[in-house]
């Protein structure tokens, strides 16, 4: 996940057709402005565990497992992958009242309901997914999994090989598309052999998308937001540092961390590719609105002995990853996003998206700096039956689409039930 949380729509190429929104209106200007992550909160003194992934024998709150077999990633090895995931609501008789929702980065299958055991985090997107909801567990069977290569009960780095040791930076490489063979395979272990909806954003819709393309029979409808159809160099700049933070940790240890103690793992490194990624989910505005040059509490950075208020924010969001997420899993997926294009080997971009069946909505936040809106407007041009984009007007930045539920709300209603 992003910050990686509403009314405000305006159309961005054009107006558009059916029912959708038209007036663009304001921000919800009495938003939280921390999506998601009640419950997890660092402790003065407290040391951070080597890991944050979820464990065999911690508490399993509400998975569920799915044994799919042996996996082979597209660029080489081989995998026995469990996928842990979610549901709510109930699946019809014919089986054609199937949702899939999709996490970003940082995100799991706990998409709603509160903090707790099990779970480090409240679910994400509780707003929009539950009973009387947009999207409607009353009528909709919803399944939301742990991607592959996660660290909250899929196989990833931090599962164990066949040797009985985690895989560490062994676990292969792997790619979007790769997720989302896996997530195919969860759908037939489920007997799902069509979705009604797909949906996620940023990481997330990236895989909406390779759905879309991939296995256009599949699919009904799709909602990516706030991603794009391929990564560009500047995405690929912003991670490339985020990664070498992790592995130039001296407590990275080149992934063999796992046995370590306490405050000995890298959480350090890990820490500094959340506070650059945690810049890139807001806008300059927003922060410079939120923090200004004040200092933090009663520090005096003037002279360098003390922290401004943002620099305190950041290293605080830092801490709060380090506790549930594992630096092995940060690496492989983001490495998962560098290598995302929808378009390979399949004659570029606008090709790929061209074979999509599904009817779509393109969402984008207008204050984006890490996936902009000229990226889902890309997107919306090429896919046959997409709507006009449509643009959430937000301060937030990229955590738009974790913030703005009262624009995202009636937008999924009408989309769903249309």
């Amino acid at each position: 996940m992003s910050g990686e949380d509403g009314v405000g729509l305006g159309p961005a190429s054009g107006p558009a057709s059916g029912p959708m929104p038209q007036a663009g209106l304001e921000p919800n200007p009495a938003v939280a402005p921390e999506p998601g992550f009640e419950g997890l909160s660092p402790k003065p003194g407290q040391a951070v565990p080597a890991t944050g992934a979820w464990q065999p024998g911690d508490p399993v709150g509400q998975r569920q497992f799915a044994d799919l077999g042996r996996f082979e990633p597209e660029r080489g090895g081989s995998l026995d992958v469990t996928v842990a995931f979610e549901t709510w609501g109930n699946l019809n008789q014919e089986k054609t009242n199937a949702v899939l929702v999709l996490h970003a980065l940082t995100g799991d299958s706990h998409i709603r309901g509160p903090a707790g055991p099990g779970h480090p985090t409240a679910g994400w997107w509780t707003g929009l997914i539950g009973p009387g909801a947009p999207v409607d567990t009353d009528r909709y069977f919803v399944v939301a999994p742990n991607t592959l290569g996660g660290c909250q009960g899929t196989t990833g780095p931090a599962s164990l090989a066949p040797d009985g040791r985690p895989w560490a930076a062994r676990f292969p490489y792997i790619t979007i598309r790769d997720q989302v063979a896996v997530e195919m395979a969860l759908a037939d272990h489920l007997g799902i052999n069509r979705w009604a909806l797909v949906v996620g954003g940023s990481m997330g819709g990236m895989r909406v998308l390779e759905w879309a393309v991939s296995a256009p029979d599949r699919v009904a409808k799709i909602v990516p937001i706030a991603t794009t159809a391929r990564s560009s160099a500047d995405q690929i700049a912003w991670a490339h540092a985020q990664i070498a933070a992790i592995r130039n940790d001296r407590f990275y240890l080149d992934g063999d961390y796992y046995d370590q103690p306490d405050g000995d793992g890298p959480h350090i490194g890990l820490g500094i590719a959340r506070q650059i990624a945690h810049t890139t989910y807001r806008s300059a505005a927003e922060l410079d609105a939120r923090f200004g040059q004040d200092a933090q509490g009663g520090e005096q950075p003037l002279g360098g002995g003390g922290r401004y208020a943002v620099q305190s924010y950041l290293e605080y969001q830092a801490a709060k990853l380090a506790l549930r997420f594992d630096a092995n899993s940060y690496i492989r997926l983001t490495e998962s996003i560098l290598s995302h294009d929808v378009g390979r080997d399949r004659g570029g971009v606008e090709a790929a998206l061209g074979q999509v069946t599904a009817e779509a909505l393109v969402l984008a936040v207008d204050s984006d700096r890490l996936y902009l809106p000229g990226e889902s407007a890309t997107v919306a041009k090429h896919i046959p039956k997409a709507l006009p984009l449509f643009t959430v007007r937000s301060d937030y930045g990229h955590d738009g689409f974790l913030i703005e539920f009262a624009q995202l709300a009636p937008l999924f209603k009408l989309f769903v039930e249309g």
